[in-house]
């Protein structure tokens, strides 16, 4: 998701075979219809449990929070039509008689009960940290509290009073996030534990609604007459007729008429450019990284074997050779280039040290890694996806690790259900992983190995770390923040956390009569709610 951004794991795409819901083409200016491709099945539209990219690109077309981003990337009302935030709470008014899509009144009760689930042990939710800056957030997850002590209350139907726990300054950005969304209650219980199963267990108070979920097949989104900004959304249907991630299943559906955008890898560039398409770039704010397993049960806890690792890893050699798409850069900070630091960007205030390549380092600490584990040879497993992409790079490491080290590297490559399971288990040595913004603050990638957070699969703990960033947290100083998460950029790196990969960008070609798709770092995307499909001179 951002999201929505939320959490994007590369390679993390289902190989299923798509399934038409129309055969209306690409864009169909008398019904209002566009039809497009989804890389693979949402996993979860329940906005309390939802972690990854295209369920929140696909809840942010059929809810909305408080706020909303518009298509300059700028928070703009949703639900709530003013508001005010101090170092200590946060106020909402909504606005008056808005509708879920099945008549139902949207209320701030709707607001209190989703933020309570969030938090809610019995849930379960992997993104609960992302209301921890709400008071007593932290300690319901814990089960140290009861939900009904979470610092959010209903003042009257139409006010939301917020209590923070520290000052958070881009507050505002969190309530367009996923996990803040409403849920009506009353729905929610009629559905007995099957919540976002299926479009008829849901009600939604977006732009759209889904009027069809054909599992592993398509999405069908429609324009939510009840939704209160109707007269600014263009589309009547957004047909997401096929569930495929193959890129030349993909880029041959667009060069037929048959969906409206598509993505382009690095060998379907020169067919673009043979037909003339318009090539789009964009930088999505995503990092990419070989997340490490730290559990003690695990040869990867060794320090020496990580340090051998990070000796051999070599960006730019992954980006320039393996890769080989515009737009990526090497990785080598958790923090994107494109983050806000004090005055400008992070990373030229507080530039990232990573360790230049080295393989005699490499063996070096390799063979102390042997010694100190009474091995003569050492075996990993790498999780990864199972497509073209996550496949190249994971038999690039594979390589690499045997080449200069004589490690024995074993790929475990799995479609998204499994592969995300497997991850929340701790069954892996090594994940190809990657991390995209939830809101515009250098927290959203600063707070990621901290040990409370859920999405920390690898389970790494730096008493350090944490402390750092709860001094990020509580201060509304942005030097005194940017300061702990330039001391947290150093721990990672010092610690060998992680292995950098890449920031990722990426090259993509739209329909000519499809305008005003929004492309967002920060937010769902791409975001099609208020979109349009214009005439074209032939």
């Amino acid at each position: 998701m951002g999201f929505v951004v939320l959490l994007f794991l590369l390679g993390q795409v289902n190989q299923c075979t798509g399934m038409r819901s129309s055969s209306i083409g690409a864009v169909d200016a008398a019904s209002g219809t566009i039809t497009l491709n989804l890389a693979q099945e949402p996993p979860q539209l329940d906005s309390t449990k939802a972690t990854d990219q295209v369920s929140g690109m696909v809840l942010g077309h059929v809810m909305e929070g408080l706020l909303r981003y518009d298509a300059n990337d700028d928070l703009v009302e949703g639900v709530a039509e003013s508001w005010s935030v101090t170092d200590t709470e946060a106020n909402f008014k909504l606005k008056q008689n808005l509708l879920w899509s099945n008549g139902t009144p949207i209320t701030a009760h709707d607001f209190v009960f989703a933020w309570r689930k969030a938090v809610d042990p019995m849930t379960a939710s992997q993104y609960a940290f992302i209301l921890f800056f709400i008071e007593n957030a932290r300690e319901i997850t814990s089960g140290d509290m009861p939900v009904e002590s979470l610092g959010v209350t209903a003042v009257d139907d139409y006010t939301l009073n917020v209590r923070l726990r520290e000052p958070t300054p881009f507050f505002l950005s969190l309530t367009a996030f996923p996990t803040y969304f409403p849920i009506n209650q009353a729905f929610y219980e009629s559905r007995d534990g099957r919540y976002g199963a299926n479009a008829e267990d849901l009600i939604y108070n977006g732009p759209f609604t889904i009027s069809q979920w054909v599992h592993n097949a398509n999405v069908r989104l429609e324009k939510n007459e009840n939704y209160w900004n109707k007269e600014a959304v263009h589309l009547n249907v957004i047909d997401f007729a096929y569930i495929l991630s193959d890129a030349n299943a993909i880029i041959n559906l667009f060069e037929s008429g048959d969906i409206a955008q598509a993505g382009l890898n690095v060998e379907l560039v020169d067919r673009a450019l043979r037909n003339r398409w318009d090539i789009r770039q964009h930088v999505d704010g995503s990092v990419f990284f070989i997340e490490i397993n730290h559990r003690e049960e695990r040869l990867t806890r060794n320090y020496n074997l990580r340090k051998a690792l990070q000796y051999v890893n070599d960006p730019s050699e992954l980006v320039n050779k393996v890769i080989k798409l515009p737009g990526n850069l090497p990785g080598e900070s958790i923090f994107p280039v494109w983050l806000k630091g004090v005055n400008g960007k992070f990373r030229e205030e507080f530039p990232a040290k990573p360790l230049m390549t080295n393989n005699d380092k490499a063996r070096e600490h390799y063979a102390l890694a042997l010694e100190e584990l009474g091995l003569d040879k050492i075996t990993l497993v790498m999780l990864s996806g199972d497509n073209p992409s996550a496949n190249k790079q994971s038999e690039y490491y594979q390589s690499k690790y045997a080449k200069e080290l004589g490690l024995e590297l074993k790929l475990d490559r799995q479609i998204f259900k499994q592969r995300l399971q497997k991850m929340t288990d701790g069954d892996f040595d090594l994940v190809l992983a990657g991390w995209g913004p939830d809101y515009a603050d250098a927290l959203t990638f600063g707070d990621l190995f901290t040990s409370w957070n859920e999405n920390n699969r690898g389970r790494y703990a730096s008493p350090e770390v944490d402390r750092q960033v709860d001094i990020a947290k509580n201060s509304s100083d942005a030097k005194v923040r940017m300061e702990a998460f330039a001391r947290v950029q150093d721990i990672l790196n010092e610690d060998v956390a992680i292995l950098m990969n890449y920031e990722r960008g990426s090259l993509y070609v739209v329909h000519d009569r499809l305008e005003n798709v929004a492309r967002r770092s920060v937010g769902p995307d791409p975001d099609y709610a208020f979109a349009r499909i214009v005439d074209k001179e032939s």
